[in-house]
C-alpha cells in the first residue's frame, strides 16, 4: 500500500465468510456504488471467475488493467483462501476481526451484507494508507503453519488426559474412594477396592472406569508418539525455527515443549522492539490518559493466548530453576513473602520481562543476566 499502488485502478473486494455461503461486496474503479454477490461456501472456482469478470469489466471501463485488493476476517477458514487469491494475482489481506471499529450504540444491525460492506470500507481505507483503521494478520507460510501442529495437538491431548483423570477421580469420589488405582496394576487394585461403606464397586461403574482407563492409555500413547515425532523432526530439519528450539533448550527450565511453543508461536515472527513482542502476547499494559490522569492499566490480553499462557507458566518455572538469575532476584525483592493478588500481578510483569530476555537470547544470543546455560 503505497503511492504507486494507490494511483492505479483498484477493484476492492471484501468477502464475508460463513459455513453456508460467502457474501462478496465489491466496488469497481470510478464507481461509488457497492455491489454484492453471494456464493456457496467454499466455491473457490466461482470466486475466481467473479474476480476475472470484475477485471474484464474494469478494463473495459478504464481502458487499462486494474489490480484487485481483497480482504476477509481471520477465523475458522484459516489461510488457504489468502494463498489461493495471492497465487492468482490478488492483493489479499486477512483482517483481525477485533481490530475493526464499530458503532458504540446500544443496538446495531448485523447481516452478512452489512458486514461485507463494513469490510469493504475498512479495506479501502487501509489500501489508501490508513494504517490505524484495522490490523492485518501476518499470514504464516505453509511450513510455518504446519510446524505448529505438534505442540498444539499435544496441548489438546494433555487437556483430554486431565479430563479423563478428573472424571475417574470424580466417579470414585462418589463411592468414597479417595485415590485412583494404578494403571500398571489396574485389575488387581480395582478388584480389592471397597466403597466408603465397605461394598465392592458396582459392576456398571467398574465397566465405565475400564473404558476410561483405555481412553487414558490411548491418550498417553498419543502424547508419547507426538513427542517422539517432534524430536525426530527437530533433529532432521535445521530450519530457523528448529534451531531456535535447540537454542532455547539450553536454558535451564525450558524444555522441549515450551521451546517449541516459543519458537513456533512467537519467534518465527519479526519484532522491531520489546513493546511489539509484548503486545503480540497481550502482555503490554493498556495506557489510560484523560485530562490530568495518565497511567497504565492491566494487560489487554489481545494477543496470542497460547503463547501468553506458556510464558506465565514459564515464569513460575524460571523462579524454580533459575533462582540466581537477575529476574528471579527482582521478583523476590518486589514480592517477598506476599501471596495472593500481589503475587499474581507480579508474575505477569515477570513473564513480560522474561519474554523480552528470551527474545534477546533467541534473536541476538544475549544470555539473560545470571541465567544458567547448558554448554
Amino acid at each position: 500500500m503505497n503511492a504507486s499502488t494507490t494511483s492505479l485502478s483498484v477493484i476492492h473486494v471484501a468477502i464475508e465468510l460463513s459455513t453456508t455461503s460467502w457474501v462478496i461486496a465489491y466496488r469497481l474503479p470510478e464507481i461509488d456504488k457497492v455491489r454484492h454477490h453471494r456464493l456457496e461456501a467454499g466455491d473457490s472456482e466461482a470466486l475466481l471467475t467473479l474476480i476475472s469478470d470484475l477485471r474484464d469489466s474494469a478494463a473495459a471501463r478504464t481502458g487499462g488493467e486494474a489490480i484487485v485488493a481483497s480482504c476477509f476476517e481471520a477465523g475458522r477458514d484459516g489461510f488457504w483462501l489468502h494463498r489461493l487469491l495471492s497465487d492468482h494475482g490478488v492483493i489479499s489481506h486477512v483482517v483481525e476481526p477485533t481490530s475493526i471499529l464499530v458503532t458504540r450504540g446500544a443496538r446495531r444491525a448485523k447481516t452478512d451484507r452489512l458486514d461485507a460492506q463494513g469490510l469493504l470500507r475498512v479495506l479501502a481505507a487501509a489500501f489508501a494508507g490508513d494504517r490505524d483503521v484495522c490490523r492485518m494478520v501476518r499470514t504464516p507460510t505453509v511450513a510455518e503453519e504446519d510446524g505448529k501442529r505438534p505442540h498444539r495437538e499435544r496441548e489438546y491431548l494433555v487437556q483430554e488426559r486431565v479430563r479423563i483423570e478428573n472424571r475417574m477421580a470424580a466417579l470414585l469420589a462418589t463411592q468414597g474412594v479417595p485415590k485412583r488405582p494404578s494403571l500398571r496394576s489396574w485389575e488387581a487394585d480395582l478388584g480389592t477396592l471397597r466403597t466408603g461403606d465397605g461394598r465392592p464397586l458396582p459392576p456398571f461403574l467398574r465397566a465405565e472406569l475400564d473404558r476410561l482407563r483405555r481412553r487414558l492409555l490411548l491418550t498417553l500413547e498419543m502424547i508419547r508418539e507426538i513427542e517422539a515425532e517432534r524430536e525426530r523432526a527437530i533433529a532432521a530439519d535445521s530450519s530457523p525455527a528448529n534451531e531456535t528450539v535447540k537454542a532455547l533448550c539450553k536454558l535451564r527450565g525450558i524444555g522441549d515443549n515450551f521451546a517449541a511453543v516459543l519458537a513456533k508461536e512467537i519467534f518465527y515472527r519479526t519484532f522491531d522492539n520489546r513493546r511489539q513482542i509484548a503486545a503480540y502476547l497481550g502482555l503490554a499494559p493498556t495506557p489510560f490518559q484523560s485530562g490530568g490522569m495518565d497511567r497504565d492499566r492491566r494487560i489487554n490480553r489481545a494477543g496470542n493466548g497460547r503463547a501468553r499462557k506458556t510464558m506465565v507458566q514459564l515464569a513460575w518455572l524460571w523462579l524454580r530453576y533459575q533462582p540466581d538469575s537477575a529476574l528471579a532476584r527482582w521478583f523476590r525483592a518486589r514480592v517477598g513473602e506476599l501471596q495472593g493478588r500481589t503475587r499474581r500481578i507480579a508474575i505477569i510483569a515477570m513473564a513480560r520481562k522474561l519474554l523480552i530476555a528470551i527474545w534477546r537470547f533467541a534473536s541476538f544470543g544475549i544470555v539473560p543476566e545470571g541465567a544458567i546455560v547448558a554448554v
